[in-house]
């Protein structure tokens, strides 16, 4: 494992780990946070978009070999690696996905920046593929406020990973360079911070993991809410408890719960936008069958923070259970200015 100042510089040298360079395609999943394509940018390559499986809502092996076998079949070129993302604290489907991409002879990043702690096949998110990363932004089970790891399976490229992550600086007396480094350390007081949580890592996952158990449990029976489906295979960390609201059966579109609960100093979130819909990567090539325009247009993150109290979580549910189960409402006005009670998404 080697430390660094984020996830998303992580990502970055593990993808020069495996190969990317200038020109290169790398199959990234929509669904995610922009750091995940933007960090095949970084290598010069173009990220290639690849949506969600309906019932997981992770990367769909389906459409994953769909892409790759048309792109063998028409004499394209092959993508020099594909990004799996463990979405919301559960790990994709490892079974499928690394058997579709060693058929095809393609190396596997996996972006488990949210899963510190989940399990696939009784391994620990971030042991999968050719490289591992990790994040422990302000965000995430653990944090150093901002920071990363890459998580390599040999001594030789955790070294030649940090030797890029301090200026590629040469073992010599003066400053010496002979390739194009970065600035991506994690500095000791941060490192120091992180460990003194990951001590407590199994208790923050417990919670979480008693937090989503209990989410489940009290909107089961709401009209119109659901929840994604997680591997039999794996385990969860359970990092954001999330729901989706079906249109027409719901009672609220996500929009007008979100403002409602925002008005009771509850913070609640929309799921990833696509990055297929993102300006910035609105032309980039993307295989789609709608999972997560969907998921994107009806689902919310709910509060799911480790530190949550019962009575926090109890004002939660009954927050979202009276707003769903009770003709709609007028939505009030937000409040103006910071709430010093309010309950975050994360803490």
């Amino acid at each position: 494992a080697v430390a660094l100042s984020s996830g998303t510089a992580a990502l970055h040298l593990a993808l020069l780990q495996v190969g990317v360079g200038l020109g290169d395609d790398v199959l990234v999943p929509t669904a995610t946070f922009a750091a995940t394509a933007n960090a095949v940018t970084y290598c010069g390559a173009r990220p290639c978009f690849i949506d969600a499986d309906p019932d997981t809502w992770q990367m769909s092996p389906t459409l994953l070999a769909a892409e790759l076998d048309e792109r063998r079949r028409t004499g394209q070129t092959m993508p020099a690696a594909v990004i799996t993302v463990d979405l919301y604290g559960a790990c994709t489907d490892y079974d499928a996905i690394l058997a579709i991409c060693a058929n095809h002879g393609i190396p596997v990043v996996e972006d488990a920046a949210e899963a510190l702690g989940a399990t696939y096949g009784g391994r620990p998110a971030g042991s999968f593929g050719a490289a591992g990363i990790l994040s422990f932004n302000g965000n995430k089970i653990i944090t150093t406020s901002s920071g990363g790891a890459l998580l390599c399976h040999e001594r030789g490229a955790a070294e030649r990973a940090r030797y890029l992550a301090t200026q590629a600086r040469r073992p010599a007396a003066h400053y010496e360079h002979t390739e194009i480094g970065f600035n991506y350390r994690l500095s000791n007081l941060l490192a120091a911070f992180g460990r003194g949580q990951l001590a407590t890592l199994d208790e923050r996952i417990n919670r979480r993991r008693e937090i989503a158990a209990h989410y489940r449990e009290a909107l089961t029976d709401v009209a119109g809410v659901t929840f994604p489906n997680i591997n039999p295979q794996g385990t969860t960390n359970a990092w954001l408890t999330c729901i989706t609201l079906e249109p027409g059966v719901a009672a609220l579109r996500p929009d007008e719960l979100r403002i409602h609960l925002e008005a009771q100093s509850i913070e609640t979130r929309p799921l990833w936008m696509p990055m297929h819909s993102q300006p910035v990567f609105a032309h980039n090539p993307a295989r789609l069958n709608g999972t997560a325009d969907h998921l994107f247009a009806t689902g919310l993150c709910l509060p799911s923070g480790s530190a949550m109290t019962d009575r926090d979580l109890e004002r939660v549910v009954g927050a979202v259970r009276g707003a769903l189960t009770r003709p709609r409402p007028l939505v009030p006005a937000l409040p103006s200015g910071p709430r010093a009670n309010q309950i975050p998404i994360a803490r």
